[in-house]
């Protein structure tokens, strides 16, 4: 049995996505963020620097945090969305996406959807960096499947939950036809439906 200790943003979506791929029993304990759960003195024994997701694999007695780490975990421990000759590529798109899309597309939330109005330097800087985001996923799906190749992988998995907020970005995702096409496959996934409802059953991803 899995533990999930998440919350419903992009990046705890992407580990009950990968859970409900694999067909692993979990469940989720639901962290308050808005609360300031995240930084109980409970909670920092299994996440240092307080942030969700994190897991429990209570079969194995490991715990694990940090959403691209539980993801490659998940991946070699259920054999899938990992093969290991195409690991080095898997690999680079999923830091890729750990260590700028998200980033980048979470200060963009900040700046435009959440706090609009209090810093037009902020909203102008991230909302061009995300809508070069936008263009390079699109450049590289229109030589490529999938960001890694033309198998479907846990980089795939890391990216869609955050360009599932493409409604937030006011960047128009239809305007990339590559990327919508790579979104609209994954989006029909049974497992992905599955794991974006993971804390609201009448949540789906949404259309471009």
């Amino acid at each position: 049995m899995i533990e999930l200790f998440s919350a419903n943003t992009p990046n705890g979506k992407k580990i009950s996505i990968m859970l409900e791929e694999i067909g692993y029993d979990y469940k989720v304990t639901k962290i308050n963020l808005e609360k300031g759960e995240q930084f109980e003195p409970d909670f920092k024994k299994i996440s240092p620097l307080s942030k969700i997701p994190v897991i429990i694999d209570h079969k194995n007695n490991y715990t694990v945090f940090e959403s691209g780490a539980i993801l490659i975990y998940l991946a070699e421990q259920s054999g899938k969305f990992y093969d290991k000759k195409d690991q080095l590529q898997i690999n680079q798109w999923l830091m890729a996406q750990m260590g700028y899309v998200g980033p980048m597309l979470g200060q963009h939330h900040q700046f435009h959807h959440y706090n609009p109005g209090k810093s037009k330097f902020g909203e102008d800087r991230y909302f061009k960096i995300s809508k070069r985001i936008y263009q390079e996923l699109d450049e590289r799906l229109s030589v490529s499947k999938f960001l890694s190749g033309e198998e479907y992988t846990i980089a795939d998995i890391g990216t869609f939950p955050w360009i599932a907020r493409h409604e937030w970005h006011d960047i128009g995702l239809s305007k990339y036809k590559n990327l919508t096409r790579w979104y609209n496959e994954i989006s029909k996934r049974d497992a992905v439906i599955k794991g974006f409802a993971f804390m609201d059953k009448n949540e789906f991803p949404p259309k471009p």
